[in-house]
């Protein structure tokens, strides 16, 4: 009976131990689903007021806005239709 009893105790503590694992991984892979998500819903990032500048100036000042745009909409921080709806902001100011 003690045999018995000792293969009991180790299965009971093998699937104990196999069953606190697999939920600290659940729990860690949830967390990092989360932070995923909650880093694509960020809004973007708000550009400056427009300024009175130069002409030129202006146009260097969209064409930079408009490559830093292009940079996140590359690095998957912003989707297609929010670079389309930033885009057409930029260029109609």
């Amino acid at each position: 009976m003690p045999g018995l009893l000792r293969g009991v105790a180790r299965t009971a503590v093998i699937a104990g131990t196999a069953t606190s694992v697999s939920n600290r991984v659940s729990r860690r892979q949830a967390g990092r689903w989360a932070q995923q998500d909650a880093q694509r819903t960020q809004p973007a990032p708000a550009a400056p007021p427009p300024t009175s500048l130069p002409p030129e100036d202006e146009m260097s000042n969209k064409i930079a806005q408009l490559k830093d745009l292009g940079d996140l909409k590359s690095q998957g921080v912003l989707s297609q239709s929010e670079f389309e709806a930033q885009k057409a902001r930029i260029l109609a100011s």
